[in-house]
């Protein structure tokens, strides 16, 4: 493969990785709105605070499908780059979360520890992301 071919892959691959960020970072700010409405909530908000945070987790919700969307984009571009295996299979779990946090945040009573749940999957898969891109962005120069 020459090398303005592989700097074109690098690019998709970095492009495709730069959209996943911004929908990751975009879930963890709505994520970490609904935590503390869910906070307001159990010190007796009332309606308001929680009609906010499912609104928040809602947000959150269209921006992890984004994501979600986003990530799997990024794993076809990165299989025409070299790069580590072991990070390509973080973005899976990722991906299997995501399928996870979807089928079941309506029960209440589980509502803050999936938020924390999220945040935790959210804040991985955005650390992934940044350190690919970082691997990608050292191969183009």
């Amino acid at each position: 493969m020459s090398n303005e071919i592989m700097r074109r892959e690098i690019q998709e691959a970095i492009e495709a990785g730069e959209r996943a960020l911004y929908s990751l970072r975009e879930a963890r700010e709505k994520l970490n709105s609904a935590k503390s409405w869910g906070i307001v909530d159990l010190l007796g908000g009332g309606l308001i605070a929680d009609m906010i945070k499912y609104s928040r987790m809602d947000d959150a919700t269209r921006y992890m499908e984004e994501a979600k969307s986003s990530l799997k984009a990024f794993q076809r571009e990165l299989q025409d780059v070299q790069v580590p295996m072991n990070l390509r299979m973080e973005i899976g779990s990722f991906l299997t979360f995501a399928d996870f946090f979807f089928d079941g945040f309506l029960a209440d009573y589980m509502v803050h520890k999936k938020i924390k749940e999220a945040m935790e999957q959210v804040e991985d898969a955005i650390y992934r992301v940044e350190q690919l891109l970082r691997d990608l962005r050292g191969q183009m120069d």
